[in-house]
């Protein structure tokens, strides 16, 4: 997303006023708004049986007989599922692709958000489709489908060998694999989940088990000569290639890279790892022992914990600060560089960094209402519907887009850090 060319004017700039659509249309779903604030959208019933999505108070010229799961493309395009005569197909800004399908779902999209992948189901097979065109080999099951940063790769958990639901002995032979463009690997296993492509999209790193107890990671279709009792989703090197994973051995969890593990502390749980950009620095979320979570980086542990969850675990841009939301004793919070925001939130969702990493920036909400905190101190304005906030290319603004005069106006606001 080209965000130095979004505007940054400070102020306010009404964008809709969703009392219009409630007086307008019978049914209105839940509204989405552009990355860049601009556009604020939702799923609204024109007439009996017919849907149409209404963007800033202005439908699609196409109806439809239904619509569901309406998102905004990195690059402030509405795209949505829309149905007519019970076949399936994507829309963007209303207008949809040339193929229809009997069900399509699991939209995802190239970072600059020119490339779409979705899953399709006919006839009972499955398959990818990318900006319209689908794979063209089919497979009785597809499922964790996974797109590269560029968009020009799609991968998805296939069924490579069929089997019948009670055919315990085939299924013990393996009869799951990746599929990369629809072409799959050589190798089969018994279950292939969450899978990872390296930056430049040339290579694909997943979770498989091998037999009933043997757990590895998979790059590229070949196992790691190391297996364990049990694996999460593995990630890569962004400079050096390699590929990483939590692993379990006898004595607990920690982090393998290329099957060696390289951390010495064992944890009672630890996932969801990840790099900084310059790859020497590794966060994840672990439990040093059961019911306490907490962020270890390059194995070394923060010194607080929480008792309940911890999750939306980021890296800063220059990779020296982490940051996540975090849940104890009912009451959530957010935690940067090891220490607490102010706490007693009903909700936190995931923190921002700014460009330059000297700013954290995060949703919560209390009592019904929404607000955004900066660097622990809240703007002055609630809203009753907020989205995530955005920071400026040069770190010195933030871009606040929500809802607020009784839910009625949905408003783009940007502010000055400074004041």
């Amino acid at each position: 997303m080209n965000y130095s060319q979004w505007d940054w004017n400070v102020g306010k700039k009404v964008i809709a006023d969703l009392r219009h659509w409630r007086n307008t249309y019978g049914f209105i779903e839940e509204p989405y708004v552009s990355p860049d604030g601009e556009k604020i959208a939702a799923i609204v019933k024109t007439e009996d049986m017919a849907f149409s999505v209404c963007e800033n108070g202005e439908l699609w010229e196409k109806q439809f007989d239904k619509i569901w799961s309406l998102r905004f493309k990195p690059d402030n395009s509405p795209i949505a599922f829309v149905s007519e005569d019970n076949m399936w197909t994507v829309a963007i800004a209303g207008q949809p692709w040339k193929n229809w399908y009997d069900f399509v779902w699991d939209t995802r999209f190239s970072h600059d958000g020119k490339h779409i992948t979705v899953a399709a189901q006919k006839e009972n097979q499955y398959f990818a489709v990318t900006d319209g065109s689908p794979w063209k080999q089919i497979y009785p099951f597809l499922t964790n489908l996974t797109v590269s940063d560029d968009g020009k790769n799609a991968a998805a958990v296939v069924q490579s060998i069929p089997f019948n639901s009670g055919d315990i002995f085939t299924f013990q032979q393996g009869c799951y694999t990746a599929a990369v463009n629809g072409k799959t690997w050589d190798n089969n296993f018994l279950n292939v989940w969450e899978m990872s492509f390296s930056p430049d999209g040339q290579h694909l790193a997943a979770e498989v088990r091998r037999t009933l107890y043997d757990y590895t990671i998979v790059v590229d279709g070949q196992p790691w000569d190391q297996n364990f009792s049990s694996v999460w989703k593995p990630q890569f090197n962004p400079t050096d290639g390699s590929v990483s994973a939590p692993v379990r051995d006898t004595a607990g969890w920690t982090l393998a890279r290329n099957g060696e593990v390289i951390w010495d502390q064992r944890f009672f749980q630890l996932w969801h790892h990840q790099y900084s950009a310059d790859g020497k620095k590794i966060a994840a979320i672990v439990a040093p022992k059961f019911g306490q979570w907490t962020v270890a980086v390059n194995g070394k542990i923060w010194p607080l914990t929480f008792n309940n969850l911890l999750t939306d675990l980021v890296i800063s841009p220059d990779g020296t600060r982490i940051a996540c939301s975090a849940k104890s004793d009912g009451q959530w919070t957010i935690a940067v560089d090891g220490n607490c925001w102010n706490t007693g939130y009903d909700m936190a969702w995931a923190p921002v960094f700014s460009p330059d990493s000297r700013h954290v920036a995060a949703k919560v909400e209390k009592n019904g209402r929404f607000f955004i905190f900066i660097d622990n101190k809240p703007l002055e304005i609630d809203f009753s519907a907020v989205w995530e906030p955005v920071f400026s290319p040069e770190s010195d603004k933030i871009m606040v887009k929500g809802i607020c005069e009784n839910k009625s106006q949905y408003c783009r606001h940007v502010f000055n850090l400074s004041g």
